[in-house]
């Protein structure tokens, strides 16, 4: 079956997939799928590992707004190291989160619907990544806060920043979306992965005579 015909009736005919009348509807999504696990693969084997956030400007995770300025007089005053333990363990917490991704990632590729893929193939270059956030960003906050939690937990200063973010957050000093050290790292860590997935998908949509699967280059590229 060919891809046209099959998705008459689902959307008014957008002009990219005129460029696929001689691929099938099994080529493309195949091909679709198989570049949606390879970059969610890159991305969780880039992030999950160490300095996988912490060596990466991109996406390493700060100390929240609230104790930038304080972070400043530390170093100031020759307390870097004290700011320098909290920003590991941030990156550390995310780095040991991050591997959780993979089955989910897994799953919600497998579980793709035509029409999904129909979305994805002709939209903008993140249109994947989009697809993922959409389908996993719930549940991987729920199997990320617990790993991010018993990393943090690891160090006081943890502890002690909560307890500050809490009488900041009565007094308007604290954002209340920073009261919480291991919320705060748990958003970072999925604002970071989902950043990374969306490189991959970028170099794929960009290059995809450069990927290693012909099955790629021939979908993709009929894009181009």
């Amino acid at each position: 079956m060919r891809i046209v015909p099959l998705i008459i009736g689902l959307v008014i005919a957008a002009p990219a997939w005129a460029q696929l009348e001689h691929i099938t509807n099994r080529e493309a999504i195949n091909a679709l799928k198989a570049a949606l696990d390879r970059g969610a693969r890159a991305a969780v084997a880039q992030l999950g590992r160490e300095n996988g956030f912490l060596g990466d400007g991109r996406v390493k995770i700060p100390l929240p707004d609230s104790l930038r300025r304080a972070e400043k007089n530390m170093r100031r005053f020759g307390m870097a190291k004290y700011a320098d333990e909290l920003i590991l363990t941030l990156n550390r917490a995310a780095e040991a989160a991050v591997p959780q991704a993979q089955q989910l990632f897994v799953d919600s590729v497998r579980l793709m619907s035509v029409q999904d893929a129909k979305g994805i193939l002709t939209g903008g270059d993140t249109a994947g990544t989009e697809f993922f956030r959409r389908t996993t960003s719930a549940r991987l906050k729920q199997r990320f806060l617990p790993v991010v939690r018993e990393s943090t937990a690891r160090v006081g200063l943890a502890q002690k920043y909560n307890e500050y973010a809490r009488q900041g957050v009565r007094v308007g000093l604290v954002k209340a979306e920073d009261a919480n050290l291991d919320d705060y790292v748990t958003q970072k860590a999925l604002d970071g992965l989902y950043f990374m997935v969306a490189e991959e998908e970028r170099k794929i949509r960009r290059d995809p005579v450069g990927s290693a699967s012909s099955l790629l280059k021939k979908v993709f590229g009929a894009l181009l």
